[in-house]
């Protein structure tokens, strides 16, 4: 039996824009305005502590609410296909165990772009069977928050 059971969260959404603008939205989030701006729910703070958004090798810090709890991470940016795709992987090597893995991606179709965030994340063994339900509403909390920024990138991009 694996010590760690690892769950990909994924949504998409069609955006009638092309894929160059949604990296030029991303880009553009540089300070807690442009942040808040995209999910004002949510968001609370970021800020580029090295580098040029969203370029490789580049550290973000950020604040946001899930499930209703503050949450305070710094991401390293690891790899970038212009246009394309960027991932990213928390700095630290703590969270990096539990939460190996982040990526928005955006895919060109005749209507537009298909807009993905994908997280990986590995829940132990453990946990899900001591605390199945903290864990299910976490994971549903975590989809819920990708579905509103789906929805809001969306909305900000079609106008």
């Amino acid at each position: 039996m694996k010590a760690m059971e690892d769950v990909v969260l994924e949504h998409s959404i069609e955006i009638g824009t092309t894929p160059e603008r949604v990296f030029e939205f991303l880009s553009n989030l540089v300070d807690d305005e442009s942040y808040r701006a995209w999910h004002s729910d949510d968001h609370v703070a970021m800020r580029w502590l090295e580098g040029s958004p969203w370029q490789e090798g580049s550290v973000v810090y950020a604040e946001e609410y899930i499930d209703g709890q503050l949450h305070k991470l710094t991401f390293i940016v690891t790899r970038v296909v212009p246009n394309r795709e960027i991932e990213y992987v928390p700095a630290s090597r703590f969270h990096r165990r539990y939460a190996p893995k982040y990526t928005f991606s955006a895919e060109p179709t005749d209507a537009g772009c298909v807009f993905t965030a994908t997280v990986h994340a590995r829940i132990p063994l453990l946990l899900r069977l001591l605390s199945k339900k903290k864990v299910e509403r976490g994971l549903s909390s975590v989809r819920k928050h990708m579905k509103e920024e789906g929805e809001n990138l969306k909305r900000m991009l079609e106008v």
